[in-house]
């Protein structure tokens, strides 16, 4: 990033190569719709170049790069508050299709899915980018704007909520 600040267009490059993938399986996750995490992407990297004069030298560039990313998601979910890529009928399709294979438990993956909706997203964020996205808390903290404490405490609320959420089905699992 540093590079790129200095007017290196490779670097830019490389960052996007680097990053794109990962901040889109982010991104459908959080909004739950692969082609509009596409478009976020894009959004995402045309406001970090935006933005490349206000990125702070020896800072970290994933949480700042993911905090662009989460601002792009609200800012597209406060402007589109009507569902989007409805079935021929007029329904919201029963599964979200993905760029990668299948999961091994299509009913799990969706069951985790809808409960992860549930959740408010003060806790779901740092969950999704704690368990899915490799993040330590200090860095959610960076890209959230809060403390370390403050994003461990709603993490393990979102945790304790998703395990409220999914019981039924780990009950039926045992049975």
């Amino acid at each position: 990033m540093a590079r790129f600040c200095q007017g290196d267009s490779t670097a830019f490059d490389a960052l996007f190569q680097r990053y794109a993938r990962p901040v889109h399986g982010y991104l459908s996750r959080l909004t739950g719709s692969p082609s509009t995490a596409e478009d976020l992407v894009q959004l995402t990297f045309l406001s970090l170049v935006r933005a490349r004069g206000r990125f702070q030298p020896g800072s970290r560039f994933k949480p700042w790069l993911y905090a662009i990313a989460t601002n792009a998601a609200r800012d597209s979910q406060r402007r589109s508050r009507r569902p989007e890529e409805l079935t021929p009928e007029g329904e919201l399709p029963a599964s979200v299709p993905a760029d990668t294979p299948a999961p091994r438990d299509s009913g799990l993956e969706q069951a985790v899915q809808r409960a992860l909706a549930q959740l408010p997203e003060g806790q779901r964020i740092p969950i999704l980018l704690h368990r899915f996205e490799g993040m330590s808390f200090a860095e959610i903290a960076d890209a959230m704007g809060l403390t370390e404490s403050a994003v461990k405490v709603r993490a393990h609320r979102g945790y304790e909520r998703l395990r409220e959420l999914l019981a039924a089905l780990h009950q039926e699992t045992q049975e």
